[in-house]
């Protein structure tokens, strides 16, 4: 089934998922005045890369020579134990409930918007922003909607904002829309959903919303005088009064803990460290490569002393060994014919003794090799059984 699948693939990449996340949390607890909320901001679009390079097929990834050829083996998801089976109904109930919950929230939010349509000056809204509306039930700001963006402003907005800071406002929205804003928070959301078991998912989840926010700030003001500095700070203040907490894609000015940590960064902007940018950069693309060769299974040397199959059957785990949490290895030398078959295969060695022999005989009958002249003699291959 799907599901199963699904739900070992993803405990398998906890680890991977949580130390790339826990990383965005403390590097935007601690590090943005040294590097930025922009450039933090978009080191988050490294984890979907990161977890793609470290899935991907081994024969998308660079083999490593050795004088025996290895292949790593892991219990097919039918072996699933009935408590297992009970964590995945879980898991999957919590998911489902929170994804209910989250569009029901998203569905009320859009029905009281009651949204009429206005114009407003060229020079104020900026070339991002095309369509405008007011609403009586909001109070700040807002951009709604995944991919055909709107601008939302509260009824009397003209009552809160002068010109000069409502273009500066709207500035920082019209940035939400070029970047699609509202779709990056809803997959992430959604991410954050899927790992809902997992702590450190909220917190990266809280994270990027506030890094979003720091980020437009920084783009906003990147050329602006002191004066207006302190125009947009005052701005941000009243529009983080009344600003929505519950948990939607739309980006919303935060609570009064959010607003601090903004009009602190609006003090640093442009204070930031070309060194620190470049290491941490230089880090991350060593972890990339990393995780594109650390899955990858020495099974082929050089042409001239080594033989790689072009088709090969995965031996079944055996049902028992799963149920009795054994993993293990077999070593099996074994001729290949003239005609690219497999024959006279014996167990050299085995750990533990006797539990994987026979699967893995069977599964090792069935491979193909490419066809040669005379074959090859005594070819070496360890199979390693390990649980997920």
């Amino acid at each position: 089934m799907m599901l199963d699948t699904f739900f070992i693939w993803l405990i398998e990449q906890q680890l991977l998922l949580s130390l790339l996340l826990l990383t965005i949390v403390l590097l935007e607890r601690y590090c943005l005045k040294a590097l930025s909320p922009s450039f933090v901001y978009k080191l988050v679009f490294i984890i979907p890369l990161a977890v793609l390079l470290s899935n991907l097929p081994d024969s998308f990834k660079p083999s490593v020579s050795n004088q025996i050829s290895y292949y790593l083996i892991s219990p097919d998801s039918n072996y699933l134990t009935e408590a297992s089976w009970e964590w995945v109904y879980a898991y999957s109930a919590v998911a489902i409930v929170l994804l209910v919950y989250i569009f029901k929230v998203h569905m009320r939010f859009v029905s009281d918007l009651d949204l009429s349509p206005i114009d407003l000056k060229e020079s104020i809204k900026g070339k991002n922003i095309t369509s405008t509306f007011v609403s009586p039930s909001i109070k700040t700001p807002m951009v709604i909607g995944l991919f055909n963006n709107k601008l939302a402003l509260p009824i009397d907005y003209d009552k809160h904002f002068s010109e000069s800071s409502l273009k500066l406002i709207l500035e920082h929205e019209s940035i939400h829309i070029q970047r699609k804003d509202n779709l990056s928070n809803t997959l992430f959301l959604l991410l954050t959903v899927l790992l809902w078991f997992n702590p450190i998912a909220w917190l990266a989840y809280g994270s990027f919303r506030r890094l979003q926010e720091l980020s437009c700030d920084e783009r906003v003001l990147s050329n602006k005088t002191f004066e207006q500095h302190i125009l947009y700070s005052k701005a941000l203040v009243s529009c983080t009064a009344n600003s929505p907490t519950t948990l939607m894609a739309y980006s919303h000015y935060g609570d009064k803990k959010m607003i601090l940590q903004r009009l602190t960064n609006i003090k640093h902007i442009g204070a930031n460290s070309k060194i620190a940018k470049g290491g941490l950069l230089l880090a991350a693309a060593c972890m990339l490569s990393t995780l594109a060769i650390a899955k990858s299974a020495p099974h082929e040397e050089s042409k001239a002393d080594h033989v790689a199959p072009i088709s090969r059957v995965a031996p079944v785990y055996p049902k028992q060994a799963v149920e009795q949490g054994l993993s293990g290895n077999v070593v099996l030398k074994f001729d290949v014919t003239p005609t690219g078959a497999t024959s006279n295969i014996s167990v050299v060695n085995s750990t533990p003794s006797g539990v994987f022999d026979r699967e893995a005989k069977k599964s090792l009958a069935q491979w193909k090799y490419s066809p040669s002249e005379q074959g090859y003699q005594n070819v070496l291959v360890q199979l390693d059984f390990a649980l997920n």
